[in-house]
């Protein structure tokens, strides 16, 4: 797992920006504001929580995560 504290703090800005916030995030899923800063950080991964994010910046899951997702090779780009 990637560990990417430069991108948290890129997400923060980014929903900043479109009003947004990882606060708003975790009421909006009914969880903590901790658990969306960890899969943010890259510490922990939550399927819902990246699509939650993605889908306040008007992307996808895949697009912000890229290393989180299977690559064109069909493997965990991780993982190369």
């Amino acid at each position: 797992m990637k560990v990417d504290l430069d991108q948290h703090e890129f997400l923060k800005f980014r929903l900043r920006l479109v009003g947004s916030s990882m606060a708003k995030i975790a009421r909006l899923l009914g969880i903590s504001q901790s658990s969306v800063t960890v899969v943010s950080q890259g510490y922990r991964r939550s399927h819902r929580v990246q699509r939650e994010i993605a889908e306040q910046l008007g992307t996808t899951p895949e697009a912000l995560f890229p290393d989180r997702y299977i690559s064109e090779e069909g493997r965990s780009a991780e993982h190369s």
